[in-house]
């Protein structure tokens, strides 16, 4: 039997949407911290949506950028530069194209609640990030969905019989009001030891010096 992890732990709740880039760059980030300081994270993730009216259609993510926050095709076009450049410092690759979509994630968010009882909330949760960004897929859909509950090491039978009960619906909904009525309003918001909220991504070293607070207060 291998022994216990040495290392301490500190728990990390982060809310979150599959479609939002600033997410997985501070989830790469926290990582990176992670491995700096040598420290393990009992991650758990919450559901939050960008876009809950987005309908099933979807919608061209330059045109969704311009009306949202009123940024200009360049200044969109530069900030999707800068976030590919981001992510592959990170190890993580965005391949944006004229033709990206954003769309709704009410049943992303569902599954990831179902895949929680699993104990593999965190390897869909990725799965999903790499579907969306990287594969340019659209994770509103049912088999593309699907496909990532295969990545995550899941039953897709089981999975989609969850999905269609509507069974995780109400779960997620009350966990996005237990967050936003805790003043959350954007993502990624992550709470520290449940005491310690950084929203954005903050970057590695902000995240490792909250690490060690945590660790200094433990000790």
């Amino acid at each position: 039997m291998p022994s216990p992890d040495p290392r301490p732990t500190v728990q990390i709740d982060v809310v979150s949407d599959v479609v939002c880039p600033w997410c997985i760059v501070g989830f790469h980030q926290l990582d990176a911290a992670l491995k700096q300081e040598n420290v393990l994270a009992r991650l758990r993730w919450h559901p939050f949506e960008l876009n809950p009216s987005m309908g099933p259609e979807g919608q061209n993510l330059r045109e969704h950028i311009a009306e949202k926050y009123g940024l200009t095709p360049e200044q969109s076009h530069q900030a999707r530069e800068r976030l590919t450049a981001l992510g592959a410092e990170l190890g993580f690759t965005f391949n944006f194209t004229d033709d990206s979509r954003i769309v709704n994630t009410f049943a992303a968010h569902q599954l990831l609640d179902w895949a929680e009882t699993k104990g593999r909330q965190h390897p869909l949760k990725l799965a999903l990030f790499d579907a969306y960004f990287t594969r340019q897929q659209d994770v509103s859909d049912v088999d593309v969905l699907l496909g990532a509950v295969e990545t995550a090491g899941l039953d897709t039978v089981a999975a989609r019989a969850a999905l269609e009960s509507g069974a995780h619906a109400q779960p997620v909904r009350e966990k996005q009001r237990f967050w936003t009525s805790r003043g959350i309003s954007g993502v990624p918001s992550m709470v520290f030891e449940g005491k310690y909220l950084l929203t954005g991504a903050q970057g590695a070293d902000t995240y490792a010096q909250v690490l060690q607070r945590c660790l200094a207060e433990a000790a």
